[in-house]
């Protein structure tokens, strides 16, 4: 047996892998897949494939394409979701902030510098005609931190996926004011050099297996029933989100990886536009 590392949010975008890695799917294939949730999220990820304390991860686009511009030596395999992801613009319930408009200038709570969370707010603030050198942060690590944080108003608000913060909004903790979805697909797999150079073959299966998973995951009988009690999420919420979501296989293309470093080169988050492979990987055949 192989034994390979591999990292995600523990989040519903993730069951595919789960249920392959339960139902014994990469075990038939000598894979020993060890599946590690990093609730801190992408910047937390993007630090522990720079330290190769993992093989593998389910990451967020802008998080990864800017650290691998910063020399994290990691490649970006191939879409994982093709879709945009969804993220709310969350405040505390008793927060006077009644629009998007009004949080200029405040604080937002970040899981930490490089993640989500953090670049989307740059997005947003180019979305909403905002100075970038105007927002401020306080890192608050992961969603329960953003909660202390927005209830004690240490931040004002808190930019996190949609769906996955929906049960604090109808538990009365926060309070979203709008979305603002990522102009690009949202999760990529994504594996160090270091491993990618030495098992391409391992690679290989392990992405038939997910595939596998993937193009027959919507079909699964009762598949909504299952990710809503096991992510406590409402039966009606699971299924907007799976119509909102879709899986993929492909690499992720050049034009796509180029509007996603020209936007953070523009919100100040990069310094200069690499060359595709400096991001994708490409298997020597």
């Amino acid at each position: 047996m192989k034994s390979v590392k591999i990292i995600g949010v523990p989040e519903h975008f993730n069951l595919p892998w789960h249920l392959a890695i339960e139902e014994g799917a990469f075990a038939e294939r000598g894979i020993d897949l060890l599946w590690e949730d990093i609730p801190e999220g992408t910047g937390k990820m993007c630090q522990l494939l720079e330290n190769e304390e993992t093989d593998l991860a389910i990451i967020l686009t802008e998080g990864i394409v800017k650290s691998i511009s910063e020399g994290n030596p990691t490649k970006i395999i191939q879409q994982y979701i093709a879709s945009p992801l969804l993220w709310g613009i969350h405040v505390g319930a008793k927060s006077d902030f009644l629009s998007i408009s009004e949080l200029q200038n405040s604080k937002a709570a970040i899981s930490r510098f490089g993640s989500g969370s953090h670049l989307m707010a740059y997005v947003n603030a180019q979305k909403n005609d905002w100075k970038p050198e105007d927002l401020s942060f306080e890192v608050v690590n992961n969603l329960e931190g953003a909660v202390t944080a927005l209830t004690n108003g240490d931040a004002a608000y808190f930019m996190w996926e949609h769906f996955t913060t929906k049960p604090l909004v109808d538990e009365g903790i926060f309070r979203r004011l709008g979305d603002c979805p990522t102009p690009w697909p949202c999760f990529m797999l994504v594996g160090t050099d270091r491993f990618l150079d030495a098992n391409a073959g391992i690679l290989t299966h392990i992405q038939e297996v997910l595939e596998t998973y993937t193009s027959e995951f919507k079909s699964i009988p009762s598949i909504d029933r299952t990710l809503a009690n096991r992510y406590e999420q409402q039966l009606s919420d699971i299924q907007e989100w799976m119509a909102l979501t879709e899986w993929s296989s492909t690499q992720l293309s050049e034009p796509t990886l180029g509007n996603v470093q020209d936007t953070l080169i523009k919100l100040g988050l990069l310094k200069e536009k690499l060359p595709a492979d400096n991001f994708l990987y490409a298997p020597i055949n």
